[in-house]
């Protein structure tokens, strides 16, 4: 049921502004951040701001109260952004200066802190290393910098070089290159041995890598920026695990078999540490292997094998936990169809299917080995939900500990005693508690109360989920937003709002983003907002999201358009006034949508658009279309390119020409083609920006120009 405290059709309630959304942070909710769990399972420690200055509390989970300083950034002289503990919190790793270098990896100043005695010992003289990270002997630290691999020893400083062939735009040590760290969602790429005396590492040899060139602006003479990037069907690079001794100083290689035109995207000691484990995916990723090597002489074999006739997800297989019995590990895979828990003995056979049904584990969150017990989210209530769930490893006993309606994401302590859920719905704000394992609360750590408050004063409309099947009879989920003011006698423009890329998903039961906001903004200019998750999206199984194997576009095209097609039968539609927006992969949907769907979609709204998959990298593209050599028209049938004659509507679109991961060139190649077929439309580039287009007064000028050409053209 609606909120009526947040959501309210009642009038003289004040109307969402743009600067409510963009500038005031009117809408902003808050929440718990940077925590931490300490070890005696009494306290967690959380990063705070305190008098101007970063600082690290220990909270007392009794409580809930402070119970004293950790760290305060004022008293070192730091000004840090991030911290972690050693396992004996004797001592703190701090990370100062940080600066973002693409998606997930980063450089910055890093400072180790006796916890004891307040010193802070600075690593590499200040200047800037990646992804520093303490032994589990706490002796030592090792790191990334300029694509090599070093070691420090903390009591002498001794400082060792463990790799020196790491060059730019050749050859990297242990951080991901371009196409692993976006696409396998990785950036450090080296892992200290349990007992601290090796170190694996993944090498990637990129020198043979096509090499993208981005022009920065700014200067008399703009800059070249060129970075390796392997487009669909290009080479990629050669990755390869290695194993460095630290008593011997020799560097070992694993046998990963005699193919190099294969990903090897995951690297994991086992409890024996001598035993590596690592992943293998051949190029077109329908065939995943977990190997086990021994670390000292590099020798492999194979313990699993799973096989698709489309692809196998790593994002679905990525949950590989090795249990303290030396004897046994869990993993997940969508095998069945869906997203389950597997438990298997070392050599790889399987001793059972810890969770089954026609619903998608969504994460596993912790596992207590003592009681036997697991712990999970999943979609088993719906798909447009997250709880929380418990059950024992032998596959019994499963229970609901976040009963609750809406989206749970839990961060739960090292002994599995305690867990912060973060809940919140469509309708209401974020609230963080403090939870037993059994799921009884302990406190409130923070209820938005004053966001809820702030909300009473606004006329909000609430997300009205429902389904309706398309042409083959597959429902598929949808949401509306009608205006507060909302008249049924009244005839509304449409805008529907798409991602609808593979795995993704929109209509979800969850406190909404700036985007949402944004949405709201234009209801209350007389919109109707809407979103429909197209097959191919997430939550609903391997089939569902299959299904668009191949042919990217195709599907997911026709659902948006009978979503429209839908939308245009309500008796409160303008059916001539129906309009689509999107961004990256939406992009892509929202310029093909008006093409295809000219009969249907007046004006659409392109931001940062992939215009032919040809131009899109090599992981992400090849897994769901093989490659260009092998499936040319899956690339080329449904690239908007190929469209642009169909054009009739009003068309806006949108790039930064900084953009690292789809390149402006997606943009230009389609303006040109638009061109050439003689098509007129409207677009605007953001100098510099990336992908996201922010920054400045990016995000305020690039929703104002939409919300302007919304108006003017729907």
């Amino acid at each position: 049921m609606m909120s009526i405290s947040l959501f309210s059709q009642a009038q003289n309630l004040k109307k969402v502004r743009p600067e409510d959304v963009f500038k005031l942070g009117t809408f902003s909710q808050e929440t718990i951040s940077g925590i931490n769990w300490m070890k005696d399972g009494q306290f967690y420690s959380s990063q705070i701001l305190r008098n101007g200055a970063p600082a690290v509390v220990k909270i007392n989970l009794e409580t809930g109260q402070e119970a004293g300083v950790l760290l305060d950034g004022r008293t070192l002289g730091v000004d840090f952004s991030s911290y972690s503990f050693n396992a004996e919190e004797s001592k703190a790793l701090i990370a100062s200066d940080v600066e973002s270098i693409y998606r997930r990896s980063s450089k910055g100043v890093f400072y180790v802190v006796d916890l004891a005695s307040g010193r802070k010992q600075q690593l590499m003289n200040g200047e800037k290393i990646s992804y520093a990270t303490l032994s589990p002997d706490n002796d030592k630290v090792a790191f990334v910098q300029n694509n090599n691999l070093y070691l420090v020893e903390l009591a002498s400083g001794k400082q060792t070089q463990i790799t020196s062939d790491g060059e730019w735009n050749k050859v990297i040590n242990g951080s991901a290159d371009w196409v692993y760290e976006e696409e396998f969602a990785m950036a450090q790429a080296f892992q200290w041995s349990p007992d601290a005396k090796k170190i694996a590492f993944i090498r990637f040899d990129e020198s043979q890598v096509p090499e993208f060139n981005m022009q920065l602006w700014g200067s008399l003479y703009p800059k070249d920026y060129k970075f390796k990037y392997p487009k669909a069907g290009q080479k990629n690079s050669i990755a390869s695990i290695h194993v460095y001794d630290l008593a011997s100083g020799k560097t070992q290689q694993m046998d990963a078999g005699t193919e190099t035109d294969i990903y090897l995207p995951r690297i994991y000691w086992t409890k024996d540490a001598n035993t590596l484990a690592f992943i293998r995916l051949n190029r077109l990723q329908n065939q995943l292997d977990l190997l086990h090597a021994d670390a000292s002489t590099g020798a492999s074999k194979l313990i699993l094998t799973e096989t698709s006739q489309t692809y196998v997800d790593l994002n679905y297989n990525d949950d590989l936990q090795y249990l303290s019995d030396g004897k046994t590990f869990i993993r997940t895979s969508e095998q069945d169809g869906f997203k389950h828990i597997y438990h298997h003995n070392l050599d790889g056979s399987l001793i059972r299917q810890i969770t089954s049904g026609n619903w998608e584990v969504t994460a596993m969150v912790g596992l207590d080995e003592k009681a036997k017990k697991l712990y999970y989210i999943s979609t088993e209530a719906s798909p447009l939900e997250r709880n929380f769930y418990v059950i024992n490893l032998n596959g019994k006993g499963k229970k609901v500990l976040t009963p609750a309606k809406g989206t749970h994401t839990i961060n739960m302590s090292s002994d599995r005693k305690f867990y912060i859920d973060y809940h919140s719905t469509a309708d209401v704000p974020l609230k963080v508690t403090l939870n037993e394992a059994s799921g009884k609360e302990l406190k409130v750590l923070e209820d938005n109360q004053a966001l809820k408050d702030k909300l009473t004063g606004y006329a909000l409309a609430k997300k009205e989920f429902f389904t309706f099947p398309t042409v083959d009879g597959t429902l598929l989920n949808a949401y509306l937003i009608k205006p507060a003011d909302f008249d049924p006698s009244k005839k509304y423009p449409v805008l529907m709002y798409v991602y609808g890329g593979p795995g993704s998903q929109n209509v979800l039961n969850a406190w909404g983003s700036l985007r949402d906001f944004w949405h709201q903004q234009l209801a209350a200019e007389g919109f109707i907002v809407a979103c429909v998750d197209n097959r191919g999206t997430g939550a609903r199984g391997r089939d569902f999201k299959h299904s668009t194997y191949a042919n990217l576009g195709k599907l997911e095209v026709i659902d948006q358009i009978e979503g429209a097609k839908h939308f245009a039968e309500m008796p409160f539609v303008d059916p001539s006034r129906i309009g689509i927006w999107g961004w990256s992969y939406g992009g892509y949907m929202s310029s093909l949508s008006l093409m295809i769907g000219n009969d249907v979609f007046k004006t659409a709204i392109a931001v940062a658009p992939v215009t032919t998959w040809r131009y899109y990298d090599t992981i992400y593209t090849e897994r769901y279309l093989q490659t260009p050599q092998l499936n040319a028209t899956g690339y080329d049938d449904n690239s908007p390119i190929m469209h642009v004659n169909k054009l009739k509507g009003n068309f806006l679109l949108i790039h930064g020409t900084g953009d690292d991961n789809v390149h402006f060139q997606n943009s230009v190649d389609l303006v040109n083609a638009l061109i050439n077929a003689d098509k007129q439309f409207d677009s605007f580039y953001y100098p510099n920006k990336a992908h996201s287009i922010s920054g400045g007064n990016a995000t305020w000028h690039i929703y104002t120009q939409m919300t302007n050409f919304l108006k003017e053209k729907l």
